[in-house]
């Protein structure tokens, strides 16, 4: 099966790079220069001239704060990319897997989050998220949506990699300690992309619908950065910086984020057999690969 990737230069799309053990898949990334999602024009021809048998979307805008001064561009990519290709890929017959987010929740829920839960959305760019989940849910009955939480990767910017930069800067590092979530590796999140697609491209069609899927073990971005700094120490010999706790509103922010992250990811278990994987050898992976690149 042919597979289109878009947003191929983001943190999980560069992953699929490394696709060892997927014979039965032929994976074409396709960078924004490539295939501007928010161009109706340019998915029509790009899904008529490659003919896939499944399309991808891993194309996002995720900056969160700024999302609050340039919404117009949050929605053109988050909503108005993936209804272009939830109406294209029907129009020719073509599942489609979306990659969503926890920021579709307002994090007040004491328990895990399950996908049937109300969405709530505290700022721009998880309204933006949403409204790409309803239109895919709305337009294309043949789609996977894929919410996934706390991202990291060897790619791209985020919270791991900006823990290490700062870390040598500076002898102090305030972070929060009232937000909870599961760290979840970019490599892993392609992982499991993968093998979803590898069940529909052997016939699998009884799936279709919203999954959870997060790193295994529930932390906050406070202890978080305690394991960066200490495995990042036994790695590269890291001088390990003081972390302070605070809460998060002694760290204001454009955007509110969701307090609870977590989510149960018992239905992608039950329905594709995908468990959830630890994070730490992930992280171990990243940082490694930031020692290289010093």
């Amino acid at each position: 099966m042919r597979l289109i990737i878009t947003g191929a230069n983001g943190q999980v799309g560069r992953e699929f790079e490394k696709t060892a053990g997927f014979p039965g898949l032929e994976i074409i990334p396709l960078a924004r220069n490539e295939l501007d999602i928010t161009s109706r024009r340019q998915v029509e021809k790009t899904v008529e001239a490659l003919a896939p048998g499944l399309v991808v979307n891993a194309a996002a805008y995720t900056a969160v704060d700024m999302a609050e001064k340039e919404p117009g561009k949050a929605f053109a990519v988050n909503r108005e990319g993936p209804l272009n290709l939830a109406e294209v890929c029907r129009a020719r017959s073509v599942p489609l897997i979306h990659i969503s987010t926890d920021y579709v929740f307002d994090g007040t829920s004491r328990i895990p989050y399950v996908e049937d839960d109300p969405a709530s959305p505290l700022g721009v760019y998880g309204m933006s998220k949403w409204e790409g989940e309803q239109a895919v849910r709305n337009v294309l009955d043949e789609h996977i949506i894929l919410r996934v939480s706390w991202v990291f990767g060897v790619h791209g910017s985020n919270f791991v990699k900006t823990m290490l930069r700062i870390g040598k800067e500076r002898r102090e590092v305030r972070v929060v300690y009232d937000q909870h979530g599961c760290p979840t590796p970019a490599a892993d999140i392609a992982g499991v992309i993968l093998s979803i697609a590898e069940q529909i491209c052997s016939g699998r069609t009884d799936a279709w619908g919203t999954y959870h899927y997060s790193g295994l073990g529930e932390t906050t971005w406070f202890h978080f950065a305690q394991k960066i700094f200490s495995m990042a120490d036994s790695i590269v010999a890291f001088s390990l910086p003081v972390i302070i706790p605070i809460s998060s509103t002694e760290y204001p922010t454009p955007a509110k984020r969701p307090l609870n992250s977590v989510f149960d990811c018992s239905r992608i278990k039950a329905v594709f057999g995908i468990e959830q994987a630890p994070w730490e050898p992930g992280l171990e992976a990243v940082i490694r690969a930031w020692k290289s690149e010093e």
